[in-house]
């Protein structure tokens, strides 16, 4: 990518709308500009990419016909390497491996209308489908009062059974109002409609002449999948990432130790108690302190401890990412990475009916997203509120441009299912989710121990707000998924992955956001 594509606005504005407007732009041609680690063909790409193996029915051929969004995947990420290099440490990643890397820990398989992780279903409804996730227990109580029935049994078996009753999305509204994760898949021409930037930026402060990422302090209050994906990403550019979590509520991602740690190699730990005041007075100093503050809570969830956005002096330069199922103005509507996938159209298809694409696909893309635009917002000087909804995420990675060079064919040969391209005029491996680095160089906070070495020049010195061992983050003494939980425990629904006020979350399902 040109530097000429992604030149700084005259007019010193935010530049997050360039970049993804570069980023679309390489979507003209059929075939994507040269991406280490990738192919040619966005179709063999996608099938390399092991996500292709987690999208489609478990005992049909896996399905390709989201590939499109493999090929803008790699095309926003080829634009996250040009921007983290021209402002820190050039960030080059492996775009199956970020799609595939919970996948791949946790030994998950596609399950067709059933999200790879388990805890999201497509139903079908009397106008269409709908999704819906069960991941907290809260949800599955509340299952009866979406139904409007008392039901004995499985709460899955009560839902199908009473879904020819519903629309769609009078479905997804009642489940709203009851705080259930759920998504009507919305028709071609409704995703169509969507606008492809995944993200609106407001100004809050006055951007500085400082843009590099190197030193940067970024406070992480983000759980799971999304948020700490574009705080590994920001740490690997040359910031020094701090992860908050309460000592009541942990990241619900620590679940699965593994991927845990690759989330959040070379990052500091802190423990601060929301529920005191000292704590609250911490984590407002250690919010105004920060250059960039990321959060995947509800509005109100903030509001209500006084540490809103809204309710800040924001220092000069200062960057607040604002990463939500559906965006700030819907603030009461949660999402998981798989239902946020059905609510923007990204979804695979199996003869004609939906099937959850990839594993909680709707997580990665937003993680990658949101490092883009907050890298780009950085290098324009910052003082920006950056609003980026999963929903939107996915809505743009769905109505990418489609393959133009030839119909391509799914077939089982030599006892794997294979992929055949009339471009490469040859037939390739769908690969299965396996163990390999994300990352196409190595990550300076890996290699050099910059992050995990660093003292932070705005540390603040409370008994609330301590920081835990840099180089083990499974660890947490105050965390009740320790690194020896099994991943596979229901025990883990009592663990809320939401950093602020929500029940409780199973980690198998994408990050939610409050």
């Amino acid at each position: 990518m040109s530097r000429h594509s992604l030149r700084r606005s005259v007019t010193g504005a935010p530049t997050p709308d360039e970049v993804v407007n570069a980023w679309l732009r390489t979507l003209t041609d059929s075939v994507p500009a040269e991406f280490p680690g990738a192919v040619e063909c966005p179709a063999l790409g996608w099938a390399s990419s092991g996500a292709m193996a987690l999208t489609g029915h478990p005992e049909a051929a896996p399905d390709l016909s989201p590939a499109p969004a493999f090929t803008l995947l790699g095309a926003a990420l080829r634009a996250l390497s040009w921007v983290t290099g021209e402002i820190g440490s050039r960030v080059d990643l492996e775009p199956g491996a970020v799609l595939t890397a919970r996948a791949e820990e946790g030994g998950l398989r596609r399950a067709g209308r059933r999200s790879a992780g388990g805890a999201s279903r497509l139903v079908r409804m009397a106008d269409g489908w709908c999704a819906l996730t069960l991941g907290r227990r809260d949800d599955i109580e509340a299952v009866p009062a979406l139904l409007g029935r008392v039901f004995e049994g499985d709460a899955w078996v009560a839902i199908e059974a009473a879904a020819a009753g519903f629309g769609s999305r009078v479905l997804a509204e009642r489940a709203r109002l009851l705080g259930i994760p759920a998504a009507a898949l919305p028709d071609r021409d409704a995703r169509l409609r969507r606008t492809p930037l995944p993200w609106k930026v407001s100004r809050i402060a006055a951007p500085v002449t400082d843009r590099s990422l190197r030193g940067l302090v970024v406070v992480d209050l983000t759980s799971m999948w999304a948020g700490p994906l574009c705080g590994r990403i920001l740490g690997a550019a040359g910031a020094h990432v701090i992860k908050v979590e309460s000592p009541h509520r942990p990241d619900g991602a620590r679940a699965n130790p593994g991927f845990f740690v690759w989330l959040h190699a070379g990052q500091e730990f802190r423990t601060v108690d929301f529920r005191t005041s000292a704590g609250r007075t911490a984590l407002a100093r250690l919010l105004d302190s920060a250059d960039v503050v990321l959060e995947a809570s509800r509005p109100r969830a903030l509001a209500q401890l006084g540490l809103a956005p809204e309710d800040r002096t924001h220092r000069d330069g200062q960057i607040w990412l604002s990463l939500t199922g559906y965006g700030r103005s819907e603030p009461l509507r949660v999402a998981f990475g798989d239902d946020a996938a059905v609510a923007g159209g990204l979804v695979g298809r199996h003869h004609g009916d939906p099937v959850f694409c990839a594993d909680a696909i709707a997580d990665p893309l937003s993680g990658v997203c949101a490092a883009l635009a907050v890298a780009s917002a950085r290098r324009s000087g910052g003082g920006v509120l950056i609003d980026l909804s999963m929903r939107d995420t996915a809505a743009a990675f769905a109505t990418a441009p489609p393959l133009t060079h030839g119909p391509h064919t799914v077939r089982y040969h030599d006892s794997t299912w294979v992929v055949e391209c009339p471009l490469a005029q040859g037939h390739h491996p769908v690969r299965e989710p396996e163990p390999r680095s994300p990352w196409c160089t190595p990550c300076p906070a890996d290699t050099q121990g910059t992050n995990a070495a660093r003292t932070n020049p705005r540390d603040i010195d409370d008994a609330n707000a301590h920081a835990h061992s840099t180089n083990a983050p499974g660890t947490n003494p105050h965390s009740t998924n320790a690194a020896s939980t099994n991943r596979h425990s229901t025990s883990a629904l009592s663990t809320d992955p939401h950093s602020i006020d929500d029940t409780g979350s199973n980690p198998h399902s994408g990050m939610a956001s409050a």
